[in-house]
């Protein structure tokens, strides 16, 4: 979503002290002269782990052309604000754009951000050019980008069928709180957990290792399910997460509502 004309919204700064990732430290005043992309994320929420491959293509994409990404992770559960664990998804997921570790929240109130992920475009003069919540928009803010960049290119392919642009996508279940157990619509089923050892999904033993997110049911459209989940002794689910599904085709091989 394009900033409101006539409205000048300035960047704000980073605070210092700070911990940084892949980078000592930046400040925002600093990258002045260039368009900067700033991505809120945390490495327990599924919808940050599906946007992160087209942050991370951007970065390479881009940053000879002088985008600067910047990562803000700023951790929702209290296992996914730990420096090290931090650090360590950084890596995990291949992330090589700075990332800037969040964890009292002094970033997200200075931005008033309102959830994960959120990705705020900054032209070089550090005023807010657009703005996106929540997964999608990657072909409109990649040509945004290069609008900043005075570049133009073939956007990144989708990485998911459902991302392509026009998709509709039927709504899912909300998220809960903890182990949910019962019905639900979605394309796919993930758990936030903590600690070490095994969850019963359906009925099925699944090993899980430390904190992070955790993908259970995986359907290949929009699908009714029950769901009969557990963890045993050792393992905390903080909460349980349910992502989008295209509708199934219809007679004639078309997708309903699509």
């Amino acid at each position: 979503m394009r900033a409101p004309e006539n409205a000048s919204i300035v960047a704000p700064p980073f605070p210092r002290k700070l911990s940084w990732v892949n980078v000592a430290m930046l400040r925002m005043e600093q990258q002045r002269g260039r368009p900067v992309l700033v991505e809120f994320w945390d490495f327990c929420r599924i919808n940050s782990l599906r946007t992160i491959p087209y942050v991370q293509a951007w970065h390479e994409r881009y940053e000879p052309d002088g985008l600067r990404v910047i990562g803000v992770h700023t951790g929702g559960f209290a296992c996914s604000r730990d420096a090290d664990a931090i650090a360590s998804a950084v890596e995990r997921l291949g992330i090589t754009y700075p990332v800037v570790c969040d964890n009292e929240l002094q970033i997200w109130d200075a931005y008033g951000n309102r959830g994960w992920p959120a990705r705020y475009l900054w032209d070089a003069e550090l005023s807010l050019y657009s703005l996106h919540y929540g997964e999608g928009a990657y072909e409109e803010t990649e040509r945004e980008i290069q609008e900043l960049l005075g570049v133009r290119r073939d956007p990144l392919p989708p990485l998911r069928a459902q991302d392509a642009p026009g998709v509709l996508l039927p709504p899912q279940t909300e998220d809960q709180m903890g182990a949910y157990s019962g019905p639900y619509e979605a394309g796919g089923v993930h758990i936030v957990v903590d600690g070490a050892g095994t969850v019963l999904v359906n009925g099925e033993r699944r090993h899980v290792d430390g904190c992070g997110v955790h993908t259970v049911v995986e359907h290949p459209w929009h699908t009714a399910g029950v769901l009969d989940l557990a963890a045993e002794p050792g393992v905390a689910i903080l909460q349980t997460c349910f992502t989008p599904g295209r509708s199934a085709p219809r007679a004639g091989g078309r997708p309903a509502g699509g």
